[in-house]
């Protein structure tokens, strides 16, 4: 694992924790963003190992399908939840109309920490 790669995975853990803080203290919304930034680092950790950089983050979103999901490296199911997580965070940073649950927050936050496990896991 490359420097880069464990500071992703720190930031991806650290994301997490605040995520939960968020929840805690009522914030659904910002911890639902929280909890997708966190996946999205574990994508660019993963696609770093690759030797690759994006600069968007539908760029890493599409390279972490191809590179990962659709070769069966790890479960497709986690290219799904960045997905749906990615849509969350836009519904709880821009859309005051239709406000992000509790539980869609701690469904995310939990979808992050399986993710976290399985990169863990992963052999670098």
């Amino acid at each position: 694992m490359t420097e880069d790669q464990a500071r992703l995975l720190d930031w991806a853990r650290e994301s997490i924790s605040a995520a939960k803080l968020l929840l805690d203290g009522g914030f659904a919304g910002f911890a639902a963003s929280r909890a997708y930034y966190a996946m999205f680092y574990i994508a660019e950790a993963l696609l770093e190992g690759e030797g690759l950089s994006f600069s968007s983050h539908s760029a890493v979103i599409a390279a972490f399908g191809q590179r990962f999901a659709q070769t069966g490296r790890i479960s497709a199911g986690f290219h799904r939840s960045l997905i749906r997580a990615q849509e969350t965070r836009h519904k709880g940073d821009y859309d005051y109309m239709d406000r992000v649950t509790v539980d869609e927050a701690r469904a995310q936050i939990a979808e992050a920490e399986r993710f976290l496990e399985a990169a863990e896991g992963f052999c670098w």
